[in-house]
């Protein structure tokens, strides 16, 4: 939705009739200042709104199993049953009749019935002894039952599809209604659309004005579904639009050509103690068919916890060091970088590629070598954090960069990392992520991205079991440990929490003394947390490696990462705290020897979505399926974090149930953008602002501002 230079949508809502200043203030909190931030606060569902019928007419209607009723009258009497589950008899008259309103469970109803009192009841009504009576049903208060008061109540209502408003405690949703309707036809008049006629008629879309007309008041279903069709849409191709203009910005810029060939790579794998499975030699070849050509590569592997996606990306960082180049891969945490390090290193032990590591906890001396070293040229690989991200570090030539569980970036931050080539070529760039893109997310933020796949993991990748435990079962899991570690084995127990709160978590520090002092006494623990100084952290993971602890106490920091062979047991305390890829995640941490692993989830789901994620962890040890499940269970906003992904702000697109659309939107964009990469049309003026607005920062579209 664009406005003019000043109209209806411009006004305050503190200029409206009837808008006082506590008013005007509570709508302020809702961050509504305007008319068009009242248009755009659309409702989050409609209810039905039944009729209102009168006693005598209605009652010889209802029949014994129900049916939906809506009658407004006045309280005549109102009876209380005090007790452990209290219960509130009213009787409701309209002149004609009377109905029987039954509230269980529900006291704090009682201060709001009294003889006199006006309203509207509404719900399933039933024949019961000669009367008719509605249990729970839906009130609204009208008035006290004077006459004055009477004569002002609104007109009886008919049957309606209602709008439910996000409100507040001194904002209604009823009063956001009233305040809207108020305006709602000059509003939506002053709505420039920013799609073509014809191209909304080719695609069966109402005008952008009818649609919020009609998503505000609709008339029906059908007029409510075609509504959201239209904005759904619109949101679908904005984000699809930012996209495609994103991909053509890359594609217009010239990377370095990295050839590969037979030889070339029987020497890259070389390197590798084990061979390649034939899925890693297939992401390779892709990735090396990129990197072959003058369009600098974007390209996403995705692959399950173990599938070896280090060791894909190594041999296109080799592939750069034969051509003179260099590489840079960044990890979200220091920990996923140091373990990084350390395998490189030591597959490339005896080479002459020079690898190093940057992050931010180096001193600023040592930091400040890296950097010259990496602008000179002296640097083949270099691995770090965020720290790649400084504005003082430049590289002599970038040609390839790798982005680590890419979940955790945003797309700006790959933009930024592109831009430190060193040369007037742009990197070539490739990021991954254990945690598998479930395809509607692989359309979106990741839509300039080509994929490769990596779905089956290394042949002596052992089998990892899940059980699911609740909390009064959790002595077993440690027994269990405790049995595991006599056979020479290692454990991770996670935690949620470093710190005690007041939800009554489980903390590193304390749950450490307590299995110290209990379960697991006589073994040799130690605790890991991201608040720790990164030496203390290397120290204490050096140990574990080494074997010189049996389990580690640890939060989420060990989440990615971590390589721990004969560590065999991964337990988690509160599993129905954490997200359904994460505890995929944490599962991958063990069963990375020939021992197999075990992952315990200790839990107590009060809630359906913790049970579901739950059964689903489970139930499958497939990521690809474990990420659809986990979008469907917490929908797109919690799936990765919108603020690390750049997922969009969608407001009526569903990604769970509008793939067809984003499809739609997807083709549409892509033609679109093929006819006018820029969108400097005078008529495209106002798709073009909505896209730089809502992702020109983001998706660093600077070029076409």
């Amino acid at each position: 939705m664009e406005t003019a230079t000043s109209t209806i949508l411009d006004t305050t809502i503190a200029a409206l009739h009837g808008i006082g200043p506590s008013r005007a203030a509570a709508f302020r909190a809702l961050h509504l200042h305007s008319v068009g931030d009242l248009l755009r606060h659309l409702p989050f569902r409609h209810e039905f709104e039944h009729a209102e019928e009168d006693v005598a007419t209605a009652a010889p209607q209802v029949p014994v199993e129900g049916a939906n009723l809506a009658v407004r009258g006045e309280i005549v009497a109102v009876r209380v049953t005090p007790g452990r589950k209290p219960r509130i008899d009213a009787t409701l008259s309209d002149g004609s009749g009377t109905v029987r309103l039954v509230f269980f469970n529900a006291p704090w109803m009682k201060s709001k019935f009294h003889p006199g009192l006006r309203g509207i009841a509404e719900g399933k009504a039933k024949t019961r002894g000669g009367y008719i009576e509605m249990s729970n049903p839906k009130w609204t208060a009208l008035a006290s039952g004077s006459e004055e008061d009477a004569s002002n109540e609104p007109a009886s209502r008919e049957a309606r599809l209602r709008p439910v408003y996000a409100a507040s405690e001194s904002l209604s949703s009823a009063l956001i209604e009233t305040t809207l309707a108020s305006v709602l036809v000059q509003a939506c008049a002053a709505i420039q659309d920013p799609l073509p006629p014809a191209f909304r008629e080719q695609h069966a879309l109402p005008a952008l004005s009818d649609a919020y007309r009609a998503f505000h008041a609709p008339r029906d279903l059908d007029e409510l579904a075609a509504a959201r069709r239209r904005l759904a849409y619109d949101e679908l191709l904005a984000l699809q639009l930012a996209v495609a203009i994103r991909r053509r910005l890359r594609e217009e810029g010239g990377a370095t050509v990295l050839k590969s060939s037979p030889k070339v790579e029987r020497d890259i794998f070389a390197r590798f103690p084990f061979t390649l499975t034939d899925e890693q030699v297939r992401a390779f070849k892709e990735i090396a068919a990129d990197l072959g050509a003058t369009i600098p590569m974007n390209r996403l592997l995705q692959g399950d916890v173990g599938a070896g996606k280090t060791a894909v990306a190594l041999s296109a960082m080799l592939l750069a060091k034969v051509h003179g180049t260099q590489s840079a891969i960044m990890a979200p945490t220091e920990l996923l970088a140091e373990q990084h390090f350390r395998t490189i290193s030591k597959f490339l032990e005896g080479s002459t590629v020079r690898v190093a590591l940057l992050t931010g906890s180096l001193p600023a001396s040592a930091r400040k070598t890296l950097r010259l070293a990496a602008k000179a040229g002296e640097i083949d690989i270099l691995i770090g954090t965020h720290a790649l991200l400084t504005d003082e570090l430049e590289f002599k030539h970038l040609a390839f960069a790798v982005i680590d569980e890419q979940h955790r970036f945003g797309v700006a931050q790959r933009a930024v990392l592109r831009s430190k080539s060193g040369v007037d070529r742009t990197p070539h760039m490739l990021v991954m992520t254990a945690t598998p893109i479930p395809r509607t997310l692989a359309l979106t933020v990741y839509g300039d991205l080509d994929v490769s796949v990596i779905r089956s993991k290394p042949k002596d990748r052992q089998k990892i079991h899940t059980r699911v435990l609740p909390s009064a079962r959790a002595d077993e899991a440690y027994q269990f440990l405790r049995e595991r570690a006599g056979k020479g084995e290692q454990a991770f127990i996670v935690v949620p929490a470093v710190e005690e709160s007041d939800f009554g978590l489980k903390a590193v520090a304390s749950h450490l003394a307590f299995l110290q002092a209990g379960a697991l006494t006589g073994l040799r623990l130690a605790s890991m947390h991201g608040q720790m100084k990164a030496e203390e952290r290397d120290a204490t993971m050096t140990k574990f490696l080494q074997h010189e602890l049996d389990a580690l106490v640890a939060t989420v920091v060990i989440e990615v990462g971590v390589d721990v062979p004969n560590a065999t047991v991964m337990l988690v305390e509160h599993a129905e705290r954490f997200g359904l890829a994460q505890l995929h995640q944490l599962r991958g941490r063990v069963g990375r020897g020939s021992k197999g692993g075990v992952a315990i989830l200790i839990g107590d789901a009060t809630t359906d979505d913790g049970k579901a994620r739950l059964e689903a962890i489970r139930s499958t040890d497939d990521g690809f399926k474990i990420a659809e499940l986990d979008l469907a269970i917490r929908g797109p906003g919690e799936f990765f974090g919108a603020r690390q992904s750049g997922l969009p702000p969608f407001v009526v697109a569903d990604l769970t149930r509008d793939l067809a659309l984003l499809e739609l939107a997807r083709r549409d964009a892509l033609a679109w953008i093929a006819r006018s990469p820029r969108l400097l049309a005078p008529e495209e003026a106002l798709l073009r602002r909505k896209i730089l607005h809502l992702y020109g920062e983001a998706f660093g579209l600077g070029d076409v501002a």
